[in-house]
This record gives C-alpha cells, sequence and structure tokens, in this order.
C-alpha cells in the first residue's frame, strides 16, 4: 500500500496510512469503551461511533487540505503577482466578480467557479433558518465557541499551527477571536450566505485563503510531524469546526435557556455544511443527522492523545485572559471589561470538561458561574415567548443583533479585521 500522503504544497513525505496521534482504533476496541458501547446499543440501539466507513474518511481527510485554494495561493500570492497585488486582485473580484479582473490567473477563476457554485443539495430554507439561529443566539454563540475550542487545543495537531502562527497566543489572542466573531457576524446576517458580493462571503472567502497560508508553512516547519498528525488544518479538523458551530452549541446552549429544537439543529447543519463549501470543506460525508454528528464527536473525543504540551497550555490560558481590562481603561469601559473577563472565565468552567480545566491556570469561575445560571428563567421565557406570541421573534432578532455587533465594536476600538496570516511565523 502507498503511504505516501502530501505535507504541503508541492511536497509530499512518506509517513503512516494514519496519524499516530489519532488513536481511535486501539481506543474504540479497550475494555471499558467496548462496555459502554454495547450499553448504549443495548438501551438505545444506536452505535456509539460512526461507521467503519465514515471513520476511515475522518482517518484520510486527516491528510487532506484545499487544492483548489491552495493553487491559488501558490500561483498569486506566493507568485509573481505577489501578496500585496494578490490581495488587491482579491478584493476586487469579491466586490465587482472575478471577470472585473481582466488579469485573473486560470487559478484565480478556478477558485471563483467553485466557490461562486451552489451545490444542488443547497436547500436555501434551511441555510437562512440555520443564520437565523445564530443571530438568535447573539454574543452567547461567541461565548460557548470560544469556550468549546479550548478542549481541543489539548491536541497538538490543533494547537501546533495556531501556536506557530500566533494568531490566538498571548497578546494576540483577543484580536484574532475577534476576527472569528466578525467571521461570525457577516455570515449569519440575513441572507449574506448566499447573495453575491455580500460582506459574508468575502469573509468566507478570506477565511479560506488564510487557512491555506498557515497550513503551507506550518506544514514546512521543523515543529510539525506529519507522521503524528497528518497535514495542519486538514479536511477532516475544518469539518469539526462545523460541527462546533452546529450541534454542539445547540445542546450546550439548552441548559442556560435557549432552546433549539432538533428541526432547527437539522437546519443548522445544513447551514454549517454550506459554509463549510465556501471554505473549500469537502462534505461528501457531512453528517446530516443530529445522531451521525454527535457520534462523530463521540469518535474524535474518545480518540484526543492530550500531547499539545506547552504550546496548548499557552493557548488555553491566553483565552480567557484575552478579555481582562486593560491598560488605561477607566470607569464603565473598564467595568464592562472586567464583566466580560469574569463571564468568559465562567463560561469555561461550564464548557470544558471538569478534568480538562484543572490541569490549567485559568480564573476563578466562582461566583462568576452562578450569573449565568441565574439569567437561564429569563432567557428560557423570552425564548417561549419569541415562540407563541406573534411580532416579538422579529424584535428579539433585532435586540440580539445589534447587542452582537455592539460588543464586537466595543471590543475592536475602531479596528477592522484583517483576516491575514501571511507574515512569518513565530518561531
Amino acid at each position: 500500500m502507498d503511504t505516501s500522503v502530501p505535507v504541503g504544497a508541492g511536497t509530499t513525505e512518506a509517513v503512516a496510512a494514519h496519524p499516530t496521534s489519532f488513536r481511535y482504533r486501539e481506543r474504540r476496541d479497550s475494555r471499558p469503551v467496548r462496555r459502554i458501547r454495547a450499553t448504549l446499543l443495548n438501551l438505545f440501539g444506536a452505535d456509539l461511533f460512526p461507521s467503519d466507513d465514515i471513520a476511515e474518511a475522518f482517518r484520510a481527510d486527516l491528510y487532506r487540505g484545499d487544492p483548489t485554494a491552495e493553487r491559488f495561493v501558490a500561483e498569486v500570492f506566493d507568485g509573481e503577482t505577489g501578496a500585496k497585488r494578490g490581495r488587491a486582485m482579491l478584493e476586487a473580484a469579491l466586490r465587482d466578480g472575478v471577470d472585473a479582473v481582466p488579469d485573473a490567473h486560470d487559478a484565480m477563476r478556478e477558485l471563483f467557479r467553485e466557490f461562486e457554485t451552489v451545490p444542488d443539495w443547497v436547500r436555501p430554507d434551511l441555510v437562512e433558518a440555520g443564520a437565523a439561529i445564530w443571530r438568535r443566539w447573539g454574543t452567547m454563540l461567541f461565548a460557548m465557541a470560544g469556550a468549546e475550542t479550548l478542549e481541543m487545543y489539548t491536541e497538538a495537531a490543533v494547537a501546533t499551527p495556531l501556536s506557530l502562527a500566533g494568531g490566538y497566543a498571548g497578546d494576540n489572542a483577543l484580536r484574532r477571536f475577534l476576527e472569528t466573531t466578525r467571521f461570525w457576524i457577516d455570515v449569519s446576517e440575513p441572507g449574506a450566505i448566499l447573495t453575491a458580493g455580500s460582506a459574508g462571503r468575502a469573509t468566507a472567502l478570506k477565511v479560506r485563503i488564510m487557512h491555506v497560508s498557515v497550513r503551507k508553512r506550518v506544514a514546512q516547519h521543523r515543529e510539525w510531524d506529519p507522521q503524528r498528525w497528518g497535514l495542519p488544518i486538514s479536511q477532516s479538523y475544518m469539518l469539526l469546526t462545523l460541527l462546533a458551530g452546529s450541534v454542539t452549541p445547540a445542546l450546550g446552549l439548552w441548559p442556560l435557556g435557549h432552546f433549539t429544537s432538533p428541526s432547527e439543529i437539522r437546519a443548522l447543519l445544513h447551514f454549517q455544511r454550506y459554509m463549510g463549501h465556501l471554505l473549500g470543506v469537502r462534505v461528501d460525508w457531512y453528517p446530516e443527522t443530529i445522531g451521525d454528528a454527535l457520534r462523530i464527536l463521540a469518535m474524535v473525543m474518545v480518540s484526543r492523545s492530550n500531547d499539545a504540551g506547552e504550546h496548548g497550555r499557552e493557548l488555553i490560558e491566553s483565552y480567557p485572559a484575552a478579555f481582562a481590562p486593560r491598560p488605561g481603561q477607566r470607569g464603565p469601559r473598564r467595568l464592562r471589561q472586567q464583566y466580560n473577563y469574569r463571564m468568559h472565565s465562567a463560561y469555561t468552567a461550564l464548557y470544558m470538561l471538569p478534568t480538562t480545566r484543572r490541569a490549567y491556570d485559568l480564573p476563578s469561575a466562582f461566583p462568576w458561574i452562578l450569573w449565568p445560571l441565574a439569567r437561564t428563567p429569563f432567557i428560557a421565557a423570552a425564548e417561549l415567548t419569541r415562540r407563541a406570541v406573534p411580532g416579538v421573534a422579529r424584535l428579539h432578532e433585532r435586540v440580539t443583533r445589534a447587542h452582537r455587533e455592539n460588543w464586537y465594536r466595543s471590543q475592536m476600538q475602531g479596528r477592522g479585521a484583517q483576516f491575514d496570516a501571511t507574515g512569518a511565523l513565530r518561531r
């Protein structure tokens, strides 16, 4: 069997058939996991894990990137055109269409053909329904997504690219997190993700190209081990981010009063699937049911290596610290920042495993964790009213959209999101 797999643009290395850090096979066959799996099968008639075909697809995609976008970056940003001119061409094509760029390379035209083609499986009503749920969650999506992501920073395959790029570490953590929230806002604005020329679609393509830039440089770095981890920002881990924006927050926010029905969760899955298409994610084995999504997540959780070491520690501990009051902040602004800091610290306690959280130096969650719990009855009442009383849903959405925009602008303090990762790695 040929075990030569791509590890970076234009390079190959002979590596193991599957990354050694992904320990699904041995963990799945361990006695405790077999016992749990058998119990669930007997009680509910459902397997804990996905089929072997899906597991194999996940493992194979740990070595796969985004060939179309990678060709564009190689021939334009890294070619004679250069990053500065290439970015200007990209902006023009996003604004006016690729045909408005007379010197557009074939690689650029191919990228836009793929990007602008709406797959046959897309249902616009479900895409918009999923985006509406993100709008309804408002800033709670930010809190949930930020905290749940820390759980995967324990994995070197996830933490190493982020550590090398430096965006989510140390003093840069807040800036990069806010760029991510800008992405979440833009793609979930009404109709944005399906409207040509929208800010949401433009942001999605910029994020896609940013992933390519980081993937290439990290894959060629001496610290990256393809035998252990596969490809940086692989197809498999990009797919996991889609699940982290659909099934995971939908279930995680339920206990806090944000009631998301099964049909709404399926709409979220569809919304995320189409967003994955825009981001260059292969979605041919993407889960279409809640159960299938949970089985993939269970497979990933049982396969973890917890091998991120100090890189993971820096990322995890940088996240809540990023929201702490900044030098020079006084009065109401400082109080607001102190509130954000304490709330995001509390959410790490809500959405990280206790065993994981105890391994890191994170701010105390008590008594601040009592505030999200105390708000739960009021959020639940608003949810029920929104569903029962005509007109309340539209008012609720206007309020949550305004709140998330105000929160973002307050944190950014006049700066703009760049989505640029063309600079040198930290090490």
